[in-house]
């Protein structure tokens, strides 16, 4: 029996004692060189760029707070002075589309080759608390959820490549922005890179008369979950059984403005 050792990365990655391609530390210099050419952050004193990326990618792959990252790595700048060097970005819009740039800078060729299957999807994460002059427009209502109704919202759409996602872009969501506004905005931002779609794939959050319209309006092949209503009528009427078939469903919007036909082997329930 062969035993192979392994040790632990910078982040807690499991790695084999031989060593393989791509490591931690080549991993972590190209995304910080990635968001130093992208995201240009002016800095001053000990605190310098490279640490407040360094700090920011590991609270994240760790999912960790900035405060307790500061604490475990040593010879860093505190969290407040790394939240001193964020808080210098007050625009949202600049920040977004420097962020989209980093995403599209080094994208694997091999996604520019062939169709490629595109998901879109969206994003809550709870918000607690009073929110700024600043914050206060993008602060989204939606369902109760973790002790909450209020919400940073934000759409991503990505390609899904052997079983891997290659984010493209993302965009922060605000309460006026309609889904379909969202969908075609974050279509657009792809659009530069003539990326042939074979079929698009959206989160529940986007089942509705409208996306549906809008999605065969533009001939491109989609597949979402159905949302599931009424106790006996209305979509649960269509759950029958474990396995899938094919049928016809007439979907009617609140607004009554629209009404469509489907068939759900185009939408999984």
């Amino acid at each position: 029996m062969e035993v192979k050792k392994q040790n632990r990365g910078l982040f807690g990655l499991a790695m084999s004692s031989k060593e393989p391609v791509l490591t931690d530390s080549k991993t972590l210099n190209e995304v910080v060189n990635c968001l130093t050419e992208h995201i240009p952050i002016r800095t001053q004193g000990k605190c310098e760029q490279q640490n407040i990326f360094e700090i920011l990618i590991r609270a994240a792959t760790q999912r960790d707070s900035i405060e307790n990252t500061t604490k475990v790595l040593k010879n860093v700048p505190t969290s407040n002075d790394v939240r001193y060097h964020l808080e210098k970005y007050t625009d949202i819009n600049s920040l977004e589309s420097d962020l989209n740039a980093a995403l599209q800078s080094r994208l694997p060729e091999g996604i520019r080759q062939g169709k490629q299957k595109i998901a879109i999807d969206f994003n809550l994460i709870p918000y607690y608390g009073e929110p700024s002059t600043a914050e206060a427009p993008f602060i989204y209502r939606s369902q109760a959820k973790s002790g909450t109704c209020s919400f940073y919202a934000y759409a991503t759409i990505y390609v899904i490549k052997k079983n891997k996602r290659v984010t493209l872009a993302i965009k922060a969501v605000q309460q006026q922005n309609t889904l379909v506004a969202i969908i075609t905005y974050l279509l657009a931002l792809i659009e530069p890179l003539n990326l042939r779609i074979e079929r698009l794939y959206l989160d529940r959050e986007f089942f509705c008369v409208p996306v549906i319209r809008w999605l065969q309006s533009l001939d491109i092949p989609f597949e979402m979950p159905a949302i599931i209503r009424g106790k006996s009528s209305g979509t649960r009427q269509l759950i029958r059984g474990r396995r899938s078939y094919k049928t016809s469903y007439t979907l009617n919007s609140d607004l009554l403005w629209f009404s469509n036909f489907y068939s759900l082997d185009s939408l999984h329930i």
